[in-house]
């Protein structure tokens, strides 16, 4: 026998303050249960057990979790799994950036160990402010031509 207990599922829904699909009746109580028709009733069941709260659902974050850690090793990071321009990934303002104080620092070096002196540094550091080297290893291979 089905019995219609809508009206004390959403009355227990109301006094436990959760939705009614979270609402537990228990089997063997049912007959109980269908008696009750106002929330003091309701709250006696509940105190009796009969009726109960069921627990929120959570998500399982385990598979993100684990992607996450591969991603912080440096996997998944190939070009199927990029979306956007490199230029969206990485501003080109940060690589100029990145890539200017690398050179001026490598020009400070070569400075100081007497490998170039101040004219040719004056002159490398403006070349590396137009954006003629690379990298510091271009850098790096121009002083070299130079001295030959």
């Amino acid at each position: 026998m089905i019995m219609n207990l809508s009206l004390q599922r959403r009355l227990a829904a109301e006094v436990l303050k959760c939705g009614k699909n979270r609402i537990w009746f228990n089997p063997e109580m049912l007959e109980d249960i269908s008696t009750a028709s106002t929330k003091q009733d309701i709250r006696e069941l509940i105190e009796r057990g009969a009726i109960k709260r069921k627990p929120v659902k959570g998500v399982c974050r385990a598979r993100i979790n684990e992607r996450r850690l591969k991603k912080a090793k440096g996997r998944r990071k190939g070009y199927g799994s990029r979306k956007g321009k490199k230029t969206a990934r990485m501003p080109r303002k940060r690589v100029w950036i990145l890539r200017i104080r690398a050179l001026r620092r490598r020009l400070r070096e070569l400075k100081k160990n007497g490998e170039i002196d101040r004219r040719t540094y004056r002159r490398l550091y403006r070349m590396a402010k137009s954006g003629v080297f690379r990298s510091v290893s271009h850098l790096n291979s121009y002083v070299q031509e130079m001295k030959r």
